[in-house]
């Protein structure tokens, strides 16, 4: 089987610190790959890597097709009009410019307006565009929402599914668990330089399935429980509270979230 991505054995280091420990992971053609991790998990080193930016010190990566880069942060000259920064991008790719592309994504009537007026939405989305010059196959987007209010998520985020829905494959780098959620067929959390967790967001949430927390409020305070079968667990909790003759006020059960169980995984706690 031909992968749009195959990565073996990609190790990384910054002087005597290895920040990539030898990853390895393939991304199927037309599928969108969330990789995923903490603030200094290698996310944005494995991006690099693959886009070329950054030497890596061994390993292997294949890439099937041509690319487009959105990179977490960009900057492009201030007093450039937009319209500028689209054509140089078109002659740099030797492309056409697609104004229903332009159209689609909101750019259209931005084209006069120098780069620095634009607003932080309106850059994530002439960034977008310029990655999209060329129509690549392969499409990475790295923490793309940062800084959008919601409404401007909201509408990057739909773009994103017509993109994937047209072919092409999106490789989304993301701490965002509820982005990765509504977007992501498939998803890596790196822990520590290495992957600790690769599979579908379905996989992930079967396995937060199986652990509920449980809010005990009493006369003595708020204790809070851990428990995978919960009625069992809270039956035995609620006996001991009245054998020691504890008033209880309330009582909460809550399914473990999908934002815990990553934040457990990427910081390499048991589950």
């Amino acid at each position: 089987m031909s992968y749009a991505i195959e990565i073996t054995d990609l190790k990384k280091k910054y002087g005597n610190h290895e920040v990539l420990k030898g990853i390895n992971f393939c991304v199927e053609h037309g599928e969108v790959f969330g990789i995923l991790g903490i603030n200094g998990a290698g996310k944005t080193t494995i991006l690099e890597c693959i886009e070329g930016f950054r030497k890596y010190h061994s390993g292997n990566i294949k890439i099937s097709g041509n690319i487009g880069i959105q990179l977490q942060s960009a900057s492009l000259p201030a007093y450039m009009k937009v319209s500028e920064v689209i054509q140089l991008f078109s002659k740099w790719k030797r492309a056409e410019i697609d104004n229903s592309l332009l159209m689609a994504l909101g750019v259209t009537d931005l084209q006069k307006k120098l780069y620095t007026e634009l607003s932080a939405g309106q850059k994530r989305r002439l960034h977008l565009a310029l990655a999209l010059i060329g129509k690549p196959d392969i499409l990475f987007l790295d923490e793309p929402t940062t800084e959008l209010d919601v409404e401007g998520r909201i509408s990057l985020h739909n773009e994103i599914r017509k993109l994937n829905q047209n072919g092409t494959t999106i490789i989304l780098s993301s701490h965002d668990m509820a982005e990765v959620e509504a977007l992501c067929t498939r998803i890596a959390i790196l822990n520590n330089g290495v992957i600790s967790f690769i599979g579908t967001t379905d996989e992930l949430a079967s396995k937060v399935g199986k652990k509920y927390n449980i809010k005990i409020v009493s006369e003595l305070g708020e204790n809070e429980y851990s428990a995978v079968n919960v009625a069992d667990t809270l039956l035995s909790i609620l006996e001991e509270y009245k054998q020691k003759n504890i008033d209880i006020f309330d009582i909460k059960v809550n399914r473990g979230t999908l934002e815990q169980h990553f934040i457990n995984l990427s910081r390499g706690c048991k589950q």
